[in-house]
């Protein structure tokens, strides 16, 4: 375990306990200089990331109240005719499921998950058992999104390595419009994190927020909206600014 991780008091190793046992909370510790820095700081006593999580970890039919600004531009989406959506870290189609109680899903949406394979693996099963695999896809390749008409990523861009610029570097058209929800931010500065789930620890990027917002527009897209996820609680302890983390999402359309 690396120094910044070490406890140097006893409310630090209190919580530093409590961080490796903890089963059901939302959790951070430690800073690093890098993502690949956080991964490999990651306590030993712990799985490692996403692809360890139970088919059911995270399925649930609640709306939350953080995900009304994502479910308000997916809506208008829809009514402005796009039909072809990638949800980036969707797990096993939590919102697909979760927001068609309140969104009038046409008949020709295509709703393509993107996951690690374990994940993707179990949401195909469920999409059998609700026979819904005429709209709801998986896949583990982020090139699917290339031309998609909605890139949405919801709490997951804080997990992966690559940052939204590369991501969109990487596909040979890029989406229409990009909608992000309760992503990681920060009022200054970068900082990388660990993140505990529960059954797993996780690196995670708090990114500088004009910096995302400044990426998105320099990939060739324009803001429409951009907005703070109050109430869903995020801090670091014992790091410098690590109070000053929050959730916040954005919706950018492509010139």
């Amino acid at each position: 375990m690396i120094s910044s991780l070490l406890p140097s008091s006893v409310r630090e190793a209190a919580y530093r306990r409590k961080f490796l046992e903890n089963r059901d909370e939302n959790l951070f510790m430690g800073s690093f200089e890098s993502f690949a820095a956080a991964e490999a700081g990651a306590p030993p006593s712990k799985a490692v990331g996403y692809d360890n999580a139970p088919a059911d970890a995270f399925y649930s039919h609640q709306v939350a109240f953080y995900d009304y600004p994502g479910l308000f531009w997916l809506g208008k989406s829809l009514d402005e005719g796009m039909r072809s959506i990638v949800d980036l870290g969707g797990h096993v189609g939590i919102k697909y499921y979760a927001f068609r109680r309140m969104l009038s899903y046409p008949q020709d949406l295509r709703w393509t998950v993107c996951d690690v394979p374990a994940v993707v693996k179990s949401g195909r099963e469920l999409a059998v058992q609700r026979e819904v695999t005429a709209q709801l896809a998986f896949t583990t390749e982020i090139a699917d999104a290339s031309g998609c008409d909605v890139l949405y990523a919801s709490g997951s861009l804080q997990y992966l390595p690559t940052r939204m610029s590369e991501i969109l570097a990487s596909l040979p058209v890029k989406p229409r419009r990009i909608i992000l929800n309760t992503t990681a931010v920060h009022a200054e500065r970068t900082l990388y994190t660990l993140n505990s789930i529960g059954f797993a620890v996780c690196p995670y990027r708090i990114q500088h927020h004009d910096q995302l917002l400044a990426e998105l527009a320099e990939a060739g897209y324009k803001r429409r909206d951009a907005w703070r996820n109050e109430g869903k609680p995020i801090e670091v302890p014992f790091v410098e600014g690590g109070e000053k983390a929050y959730y916040a999402g954005c919706c950018f359309d492509r010139h």
